[in-house]
C-alpha cells in the first residue's frame, strides 16, 4: 500500500491532461486512473483512496464504508444524484462538485433545440435530401417567436440564460421555480406562473430541474396529456425527469409535434429506445455541457479541490460541511 495519499479518478470517459495532475505538484500524491462503474468495482479500486474525481459512478453508502481513507469525493459536474451525500457527511467525507464550468454551454444547448424544433428544422433538412423544396413545414406550421410561449420548469442559472436568450429573439417566457422570488423571475424578464400552468399552456416545456425524488418522472403520461397539443419539449437537465415511453407515444400520436433531449433514464440511449427514428426529435449524448472550454474548466475546478482538502485547506465548491 502506497504510503502516500491516493487519488482515483473512476470515470472512463474525461481524458486527463497534464496541467490537470499538475494541481498535485509537490503533494507528492500517488494519481490513478480507473474505469469503476458499479459498487463492487469502486469497493476493489478504491479501498485505500483517499480522495475520488467520479463523473457516473455510485458512490453510495456501501462504497464509502469500504473506503475507510477517503477525505474527499469531488464530482466532474453539478449533479449529485450518484453522490449519496448524506453518507458521505456522517463518515466525515467532503463532497464537492463544479457548479458553474457549462451553464452558457447547457443554456446555448437548450436554445438550439428550441429555436430548431419551433422553426422544424429537422423537417425541413429531411425535406431538401429528398428532392422536396417547400417553404410550409410538413410538419407542422411555423408561429413566429412573439406568438409562443415558452414555459420553463426550473429558473436557476442556466434558466436566466435561457430566458434572456429566448426574450431577446421574441419569446414570451414564464416560469415556476418555487424556489425563486417572483420579483427575481420579472426582473430576468419573464413571467411567474403556477406549476400546472407552465405545463398546460407552454408552447413548448423546457425541464431545468435536478433529479430528485420530488422530480423523478415529472413529465409523465398524465403531464404530457395535459400540455397543449403541438407542444415542443426541451430535456438538457436529467433523463430521470421525463417518460421515454409515455413521450415517444405522443410524438407518434402528433400531440407532442417535437422533442429536443440530450439525458435519458439510460445512457448511452439503448439500440431498441422508442425514442430512436421518430420525425422532429432531436437526440444528443448528454453532451450540452460540452466545449472545449468547459471540459477544461471541469477537470481543472474538480481537480483543484481534491488537491486543496488533501492539502488541509477548504475547497472552494464544497457541496456539505464535515
Amino acid at each position: 500500500m502506497s504510503a502516500r495519499p491516493i487519488v482515483v479518478k473512476t470515470d472512463g470517459l474525461l481524458e486527463v491532461e497534464p496541467g490537470d495532475v499538475d494541481v498535485f505538484a509537490g503533494q507528492e500524491v500517488d494519481f490513478r486512473e480507473r474505469t469503476c462503474l458499479t459498487e463492487d468495482e469502486l469497493v476493489d479500486a478504491c479501498a485505500d483512496a483517499s480522495g475520488l474525481l467520479v463523473l457516473r459512478e455510485p458512490i453510495t453508502a456501501r462504497v464509502l464504508d469500504a473506503l475507510p481513507a477517503c477525505r474527499v469525493v469531488s464530482r466532474f459536474g453539478i449533479g449529485l444524484d450518484t453522490i449519496d451525500v448524506d453518507a458521505a457527511t456522517r463518515r466525515g467525507v467532503q463532497v464537492t462538485n463544479v457548479p458553474a464550468a457549462n451553464i452558457t454551454e447547457v443554456a446555448a444547448h437548450a436554445v438550439a433545440m428550441i429555436m430548431a424544433l419551433t422553426r422544424r428544422l429537422p423537417g425541413y433538412h429531411d425535406e431538401v435530401l429528398a428532392g422536396g423544396w417547400n417553404f410550409r413545414s410538413p410538419h407542422g406550421e411555423i408561429r413566429r417567436p412573439g406568438e409562443q410561449t415558452v414555459g420553463l420548469l426550473g429558473f436557476g442559472r442556466i434558466g436566466r440564460r435561457v430566458t434572456a436568450a429566448l426574450t431577446a429573439v421574441g419569446f414570451h417566457v414564464q416560469v415556476h421555480d418555487p424556489g425563486k422570488p417572483d420579483d427575481e423571475v420579472v426582473a430576468a424578464g419573464a413571467r411567474p406562473a403556477g406549476a400546472d400552468e407552465v405545463v398546460e399552456t407552454s408552447d413548448v416545456l423546457s425541464l431545468h430541474l435536478p433529479l430528485t425524488p420530488r422530480t423523478r418522472g415529472i413529465l409523465d403520461a398524465a403531464a404530457l396529456a395535459r400540455t397543449r397539443p403541438g407542444v415542443v419539449v426541451v430535456n438538457v437537465s436529467r433523463g430521470g425527469l421525463v417518460d421515454e415511453e409515455a413521450l415517444a407515444d405522443a410524438v407518434r400520436r402528433g400531440h407532442v409535434a417535437g422533442a429536443g433531449l440530450d439525458t435519458f433514464a439510460q445512457e448511452p440511449l439503448p439500440a431498441d429506445s422508442p425514442l430512436r427514428g421518430l420525425p422532429n426529435v432531436l437526440l444528443s449524448p448528454h453532451a450540452a455541457h460540452y466545449s472545449a472550454d468547459s471540459y477544461q474548466e471541469t477537470r481543472r475546478t474538480a481537480f483543484a479541490d481534491v488537491a486543496r482538502v488533501l492539502r488541509g485547506e477548504p475547497p472552494r465548491h464544497p457541496v456539505n460541511r464535515v
